[in-house]
């Protein structure tokens, strides 16, 4: 079994481990200036998930999988209980952990995404990430230019670019598995995570200006998850730790933190 690549900060530090989990198309250096700071704190984890970053490529991709390899990963580095925090994709691979794997789990932080099933909306970025033949295209920018035929948004091209480097035979080539991710969306995006029950703390971070969680979102979750509350960070979007990084930190510290006062 194939363990998922990851960068350790605060390795020395005690406390319970923080594992966290990108989403799609993301990669594990999207949570760099996070991890440092938790770092100071507890040992932080920022771990690509299977067919990103640097991570082992795959034709499977259920959110079981994923589940796997977080038990797989825990194991390897002889961790027995985590805090988890998942954004979007990874917020969807935590949950299905923490109910397959409760026992594992001290706090789940699970980051603008719900247990839903979501219809599909990314196929403006599939199209367009399919559109780019490396075969023909010699910079940067020349990918750019490609992506910009169909993503109006510079962050978003921004952020799929960061995952463009250079093959052993000087191509450009993605980090992300995008057949894989083509062909398996409907099973991690238009999938809701399987029924069952994590009774452990849960906090549930939205955007305020993401329309990711919903209000009426809230009665699924608490079924799943009934320790959960659920939160907006203000202005935010879908991409919260990056978009106001203080106050997402802040969120997480206060929960992960003993003495919480409720």
């Amino acid at each position: 079994m194939e363990i998922l690549h990851s960068k350790i900060y605060g390795q020395d530090k005690p406390g319970t481990p923080l594992l966290v989990f990108h989403g799609l198309f993301g990669m594990l250096d999207n949570w760099g200036s996070f991890g440092k700071e938790m770092g100071e704190f507890f040992p932080v984890h920022l771990i690509d998930l299977r067919n990103h970053g640097k991570s082992f490529h795959s034709t499977e991709m259920s959110h079981d999988d994923l589940a796997h390899d977080i038990s797989h990963y825990m194991d390897f580095h002889h961790i027995e209980k985590a805090n988890l925090l998942g954004h979007s994709l990874g917020g969807k691979a935590v949950m299905q952990f923490a109910i397959k794997y409760p026992i594992k789990v001290q706090k789940l932080i699970v980051v603008d995404i719900s247990p839903k099933a979501y219809p599909p909306h990314h196929q403006g970025i599939l199209k367009a990430l399919e559109s780019v033949d490396f075969e023909n295209l010699n910079t940067r920018q020349e990918v750019e230019e490609v992506l910009q035929q169909y993503i109006p948004e510079k962050s978003v091209i921004q952020f799929l670019t960061k995952n463009l480097y250079w093959t052993d035979d000087k191509k450009l080539a993605w980090r992300f598995n995008l057949k894989t991710l083509s062909e398996k969306y409907s099973e991690f995006v238009s999938n809701a995570i399987k029924f069952g029950v994590f009774s452990g703390e849960t906090l549930f971070i939205a955007g305020a200006k993401s329309n990711y969680i919903l209000p009426q979102d809230e009665f699924q979750i608490k079924q799943q998850f009934p320790q959960a509350s659920v939160i907006k960070i203000h202005n935010a979007g879908h991409w919260v730790q990056a978009e106001n990084p203080k106050d997402f930190n802040e969120a997480v510290k206060d929960f992960l933190s003993e003495n919480r006062i409720d």
